[in-house]
């Protein structure tokens, strides 16, 4: 890499997942004037993220074949989507000259990855789950890094080209304040605060689960309630609930106020709450309903010690839940003595400097 050159083209979309990395580190390379280029789909979640976030950077479209693992006729057109995505991405990088791409998967990342190995361009690609999805399983062939957040799925991968680096946490997260966050949600000392989000578009389950057995937790806690978009129910209106469709940055605050987490197991999420050493619940989202990675993710957390975990798919009992969040919240020390030994993760500004070292390396 050229020290005059500085650009690099990041891409990963079709969830906020294959977003949030991104949107963490971008302003790290933004503050050390790096030329960015973001590739993305026309109508996914990261054209309203990335341009939203970050309206100074070029935002580059590429055509998408969506890779169904099941039977449709949609499958007919993909292929020659995707054809049509590599060239539009090949478009774009011999336009833009990037010094290396970084990957967070997604389907609008195979086109880029495809294009990019075409032009021997170096690829870093960031695996956030404890398997990769069937995006980065087509793109690691052709990358020249593959950074993990979990060590047993490095130990699954080419040795010359695995790096296990932990999760990439945004430099937000270690900023909130407790204080803050109790009273943005009326709260005060009185009981413990559990947090509960089900992640961008709400968890039905989790949230009738919450709802339906509110006399009864409030005794106990104070609940902040994160239910996702059109969920938060007017009617419930009780001294000790907060409930939201979603949060921004007062959602830094709210997670230094709880005392325990109520969640899904996406990776992102529960490596900040690890980094944050809360104590959690996970209630992964099931195999019927995902290709099964939150649950190994989930599994992975048990094993170590950090959590409680519940399968949805086994009906959610409460007396089951209550036992598990009441353990949390009286067994906190421990599990906050066990996450504080695990340094899992980077922050953005370690991110940058690894990624920026890995450029170099031609």
């Amino acid at each position: 890499m050229s020290i005059l050159s500085k650009k690099i083209v990041f891409t990963g979309g079709g969830s906020a997942g294959h977003v949030s990395v991104n949107t963490a580190i971008i302003p790290e390379f933004q503050k050390n004037n790096w030329e960015i280029t973001y590739i993305g789909s026309k109508n996914g979640i990261e054209k309203d993220i990335i341009e939203t976030e970050f309206p100074d950077i070029s935002y580059q479209t590429v055509t998408v074949g969506k890779l169904r693992r099941y039977l449709s006729k949609e499958n007919i057109k993909d292929p020659f989507k995707v054809i049509k995505g590599i060239f539009d991405a090949r478009k774009i990088l011999k336009k833009t000259k990037p010094d290396f791409i970084f990957s967070k998967g997604g389907f609008v990342s195979v086109p880029v990855v495809i294009a990019g190995k075409m032009l021997r361009i170096p690829i870093v690609i960031h695996e956030s789950d404890y398997t990769p999805g069937l995006a980065n399983k087509i793109a690691m062939p052709m990358a020249t890094k593959i950074l993990t957040t979990f060590k047993e799925s490095a130990a699954q991968l080419p040795k010359e080209k695995a790096m296990y680096i932990g999760a990439v946490l945004r430099e937000g997260i270690f900023k909130g304040d407790a204080k803050k966050g109790r009273e943005f949600c009326g709260f005060d000392l009185s009981r413990p605060v559990l947090l509960v989000m089900g992640g961008s578009l709400g968890a039905v389950r989790i949230n009738h689960l919450i709802t339906d057995n509110l006399p009864a937790l409030l005794k106990e806690y104070q609940i902040i309630h994160i239910c996702g978009k059109g969920n938060v129910n007017e009617d419930l209106k009780m001294p000790g609930y907060a409930a939201f469709e979603f949060v921004h940055e007062e959602l830094f605050d709210m997670l230094a106020a709880a005392d325990a987490v109520v969640s899904r197991a996406g990776s992102n999420s529960i490596f900040e709450f690890l980094g944050l050493q809360k104590p959690m619940l996970l209630i992964p989202l099931g195999a019927k309903a995902s290709r099964g990675d939150q649950i190994l993710n989930a599994k992975s957390f048990e094993k170590q010690g950090f959590c409680k975990v519940m399968d949805e798919e086994g009906g959610l009992p409460f007396d089951e839940f209550s036992r598990n969040v009441k353990e949390l919240i009286e067994k906190k020390a421990v599990y906050q003595e066990r996450m504080r030994e695990e340094k899992a993760f980077k922050t953005a500004n370690e991110m940058y400097k690894l990624l920026v070292s890995l450029g170099k390396k031609r």
